[in-house]
């Protein structure tokens, strides 16, 4: 028998069968039996992959779960729908460079503000790391909500319970396997669809998706050809890749170690309390632990995982093999949470620390952080002006007199029309003006305003200088400045 066959039957080490009367000689024995062990994972040790089928399992957690999947599906299909300020909630129109976000709107221009999202992402779940562990991987993460709340339950209604899946599976192709198998691929590839389908609503809006639809592939050819490739790439990460996508490519997985400490929160076995494993009723169990050694906790995990091996880069922390735990506890009439959320020092029946020295510096930059974002959120222009030079001809000389061409680029950030006054003067006496000094912009508009000056060239010199204020209601005059060029004197 190999070290994986000990570890499913509960065969220990010879050096474990020795009669240990203490506690203490016990976690020691346990040690042992952990280091002999292979780790149980998808990943064989030559790289290739051990498919898992989660058992099915019932719990508070898994219950939970499933409502805060069931949120976050809603909140995501409804937000290209709702409206506000006139616009969905949540629009990138990225072909007109105009974005609305929740009632706000910006452009291009704005587009710097986009480190203050991102660094602010990324920051909240290095925070939430260190405080939760993997609570986003195990209930927020779009591959675990999309994956559990969507495709694995279709796999169950179709494949039926996990025994009866892996013994299918583990026979002859017969009829009632390949039933099943089409009618299940054929949903997976409607749900890839759909999702994609959504994802495209966030940058057409649902009106323009619906006028897609109907008209059909050949009229909007780059939009039909996008989202049937999103759909093809979630089919097959759905359907096949699946944990592969948190093991194989996903960083996050592998910075935990680095974002978590003895007092984060993480899905973890009690080895003081579950150890020595054994099987047996009451009665029979005297000396041992009070971990049965049934397997539930690998059989209903979705990453093929043992916990009780320790806190492992696969560990997602779902919670299925605490409400699977918790299930054979209550069985058996023992206390719950041998397999729990809490941290490593809690599953050494240490006191737990929530303030540390990690925690007030990551308060200290946060806030920070905020008090940035807000100040540049404050300053930040809703109305672009840029004095350009006219392409060709820097000037031209008509008799006495030099004329520079120019012209405004206005770009309105704003989700209403704006009025803006344009006035223009130079440090040169005789100087002429072709300007529209009143522009109405719309919203989210941009627009080209041509100014035009007439200087006598006799008085240009290296100084000469052009100056446009540009004022708008609402926001301070900007200046605009461009020099004044002429013939060598």
């Amino acid at each position: 028998m190999d070290d994986r066959e000990a570890q499913g039957t509960g065969a220990e080490p010879a050096e474990a069968h020795e009669a240990e009367p203490s506690h203490r000689a016990r976690l020691d024995r346990q040690k042992i039996r952990l280091a002999v062990y292979d780790h149980r994972s998808s990943l064989n040790r030559d790289g290739s992959r051990a498919k898992v089928v989660p058992a099915d399992v019932a719990g508070r957690f898994t219950t939970a779960r499933h409502v805060v999947f069931a949120l976050l599906i809603g909140i995501w299909a409804a937000l290209p729908w709702i409206p506000i300020g006139g616009h969905p909630a949540v629009f990138l129109d990225v072909p007109a460079r105009r974005f609305y976000l929740f009632g706000a709107s910006f452009n291009a221009q704005d587009f710097w503000l986009a480190f203050f999202l991102l660094t602010g992402v990324l920051f909240g779940l290095i925070v939430l790391t260190t405080t939760l562990g993997r609570a986003w991987c195990g209930w927020a993460c779009p591959q675990t909500v999309f994956l559990e709340g969507l495709f694995r339950p279709v796999e169950r209604l179709l494949e039926g319970p996990r025994n009866a899946h892996v013994a299918r599976d583990a026979g002859p192709w017969s009829l009632e396997r390949l039933w099943r198998k089409v009618v299940k691929h054929f949903v997976f590839v409607a749900l890839g669809l759909f999702v994609a389908h959504v994802f495209l609503a966030y940058f057409v809006s649902v009106p323009s998706l619906f006028e897609m639809v109907l008209e059909g592939p050949s009229a909007h050819g780059s939009a039909f050809s996008w989202t049937t490739a999103v759909g093809l790439v979630l089919y097959g990460n759905y359907a096949f890749f699946r944990e592969q996508l948190c093991l194989v490519i996903c960083p996050y997985g592998r910075l935990q170690s680095v974002l978590t400490d003895d007092d984060s929160l993480v899905v973890g076995y009690d080895v003081q309390r579950g150890e020595p494993r054994g099987r047996g009723g009451k009665g029979k169990r005297e000396g041992l632990g009070a971990c049965v050694d049934c397997g539930r906790c690998v059989a209903v995990c979705p990453t093929g995982i043992d916990i009780r091996n320790g806190l492992q880069v696969d560990c997602i922390g779902c919670s299925q093999c605490i409400d699977a735990c918790d299930e054979v506890m209550d069985k058996l009439g023992e206390p719950r949470g041998l397999v729990r959320y809490d941290s490593l020092r809690g599953l050494r029946h240490q006191a737990r620390r929530f303030f540390r020295p990690r925690l007030a510096l990551y308060g200290m930059l946060g806030v920070i952080g905020l008090a940035v974002a807000a100040v540049a959120l404050r300053h930040r222009v809703v109305l672009h002006a840029q004095l350009l030079r006219m392409p060709g001809t820097v000037y031209v000389v008509d008799g006495a007199t030099t004329r520079n061409q120019f012209e405004v680029h206005l770009v309105s950030a704003d989700d209403a029309p704006r009025h803006v006054v344009l006035a223009a003067r130079t440090n040169l006496e005789g100087a002429e003006f072709l300007l529209a000094e009143t522009v109405d912009l719309g919203a989210m508009r941009d627009r080209r305003v041509p100014v035009v000056v007439r200087v006598p060239t006799d008085r240009i010199r290296e100084d000469s200088e052009l100056e446009v204020t540009v004022t708008t209601e609402g926001e301070p005059p900007e200046v605009l400045r461009a020099p004044l060029l002429g013939p060598p004197r």
